[in-house]
């Protein structure tokens, strides 16, 4: 009995690591995407802590990744997004400046 109990241990960690560097790779998949949509040179990338309620209170486990950006090569800013699961929750990006030739 204590063997399958280890085992089973075993597996639920295993597939709790699988689940969070999943998260870890389809953050950077849309961090990377937001900026280069948004014409912003990506420069660091990290996992933040954890959450039991979002932004707004709600509740729900959400994981924060934290990232620094810049417009120009110059300057850097730091913004972070909250995923719920495998989804981007919340995006928050500070005003920050313009790229060159860039007009919203």
């Amino acid at each position: 009995m204590d063997n399958l109990f280890g085992i089973l241990l075993i597996a639920i960690i295993g597939f709790l690591f699988w689940q969070q560097r999943r998260q870890t790779e389809l953050a950077q998949y849309f961090i990377e995407q937001r900026c280069k949509n948004m014409g912003l040179q990506l420069l660091s990338f990290a996992r933040g802590k954890q959450k039991i309620k979002d932004h707004r209170g709600e509740w729900g486990w959400r994981t924060i990744f934290v990232f620094e950006f810049s417009a120009d090569g110059h300057d850097a800013y730091q913004g972070y997004l909250e995923m719920k699961r495998l989804r981007a929750s919340y995006f928050y990006i500070p005003p920050h400046r313009l790229p060159e030739g860039e007009e919203y």
